[in-house]
């Protein structure tokens, strides 16, 4: 089976979620069938074709220029028997391909666009473009996976003409050999950490999705002994860079051991710094499932998050982490009282360590034995070849 995969990130150029989830499905995938990777970026290598948006609409608004690189992947993709995109970055692509080479589309909803209208903020009128290119692959698409069930309630929710026969649930996964606890310290060291008291730890992009203003409110008035470990960067817009950068001068006034890194760390650092936090924290708004989540399970450290999206299908509240209450499900929660609940919540964390303990070792656990890739590969694959019988 000869299977072209569509990406806007591929390694060495991940930074969120849908970039790690393509990277190791894109190594089990390859075991299974014959694959080519198409991402954004130079040159080829290694079964990875890599397009950079036309240099004609340098300065362009993003959306132009991501369809330029659809356009690029749409006539690379001769002779493969089927694609499977991810994000709307790269969903165009695949639809075209599909009516040009009349193959199959298989199409990973990772996120949608009508629920993240704060990137209006970052792409102004290419939002509109985004969330055509968006419907218009998903309402044609031979199939569409949703990385959740609350994800698959969302697509049908935001897409009511398409059949909900076409939309499948397949979680994302985690490489629990690679994510597992690492007890060095090198790492803490250089960062500055005092090892000698217990650290909150978030790691993600500074975006509205994310909801790091509310963590920064959150954290003023928590366990005063907790340090605070932001890993943020690669901010959305201007505006939401220094809303950020403003909050967290004010929490450096606030309380000592704040640290922020605003660079991408090394896996391993990463998975260092999950490894010793006392707690890991997911304040999302908006999250389909939230593979960081998983990576904070598989190295044995309990959870706090946002009861949104997915995120309750990973994180089972009270067993391997506390889950608060955003708005959704009937409930509307002012920004106060989230902020308060989160706040709430890590205090519990840090207040009991034999029980963030337990969480932590059913949050490895539970990564082990339901979240492998190599599962997530073996039923996207079994999805391919009913396609591909049917077309």
């Amino acid at each position: 089976m000869r299977v072209g995969l569509l990406t806007r990130e591929f390694p060495p150029d991940v930074y969120g979620g849908a970039g790690v989830h393509v990277e190791f499905l894109a190594r089990e995938l390859a075991r299974l069938v014959d694959l080519d990777v198409h991402s954004w970026g130079e040159g080829r290598a290694d079964g990875v074709l890599r397009h950079r948006p036309w240099s004609a609409l340098d300065g362009a608004n993003d959306a132009l220029r991501t369809f330029s690189v659809d356009l690029a992947m749409t006539a690379a993709l001769e002779g493969r028997e089927l694609v499977h995109s991810h994000t709307w970055y790269a969903n165009l692509g695949g639809h075209l391909a599909k009516l040009l080479h009349g193959v199959p589309h298989v199409m990973t909803a990772h996120s949608l666009e009508p629920l993240r209208p704060w990137k209006a903020e970052q792409l102004g009128g290419g939002y509109t473009l985004s969330g055509w290119a968006e419907r218009t692959a998903i309402e044609a698409a031979d199939a569409v996976i949703a990385v959740s069930g609350a994800m698959r309630a969302d697509i049908l929710g935001c897409y009511p003409a398409l059949d909900p026969s076409r939309v499948h649930v397949v979680h994302n996964g985690i490489d629990t050999k690679l994510y597992r606890p690492d007890h060095g310290t090198d790492a803490l060291d250089r960062i500055g950490l005092d090892r000698s008291r217990p650290y909150v730890l978030f790691v993600g992009r500074i975006t509205r999705q994310k909801g790091v203003p509310h963590l920064l409110r959150a954290v003023r008035d928590i366990d005063p002994a907790a340090q605070v470990v932001l890993c943020a960067g690669a901010p959305d817009t201007p505006e939401i860079d220094q809303e950020f950068r403003d909050l967290f001068a004010e929490l450096s006034r606030a309380r000592e051991g704040v640290h922020w890194i605003p660079r991408m760390l090394p896996r391993p650092e990463v998975i260092q710094l999950l490894t010793h936090a006392a707690v890991f924290v997911c304040p999302s708004v908006y999250e389909p499932l939230g593979i960081v989540n998983l990576e904070a399970m598989a190295c044995a450290t309990p959870v706090v998050a946002s009861r949104v999206g997915g995120i309750p299908e990973v994180v089972a509240d009270g067993e391997t982490g506390v889950l608060v209450t955003k708005d959704g499900d009937g409930d509307t929660v002012a920004d106060d009282d989230f902020e308060a609940g989160l706040a709430r919540a890590l205090d519990s964390v840090l207040a009991d360590p034999d029980a963030a303990r337990r969480m932590g070792e059913a949050g490895r656990a539970r990564a082990v034995e339901e979240f492998g890739w190599d599962a997530v590969a073996r039923r996207t694959v079994r999805l391919y070849e009913e396609i591909l019988k049917r077309a």
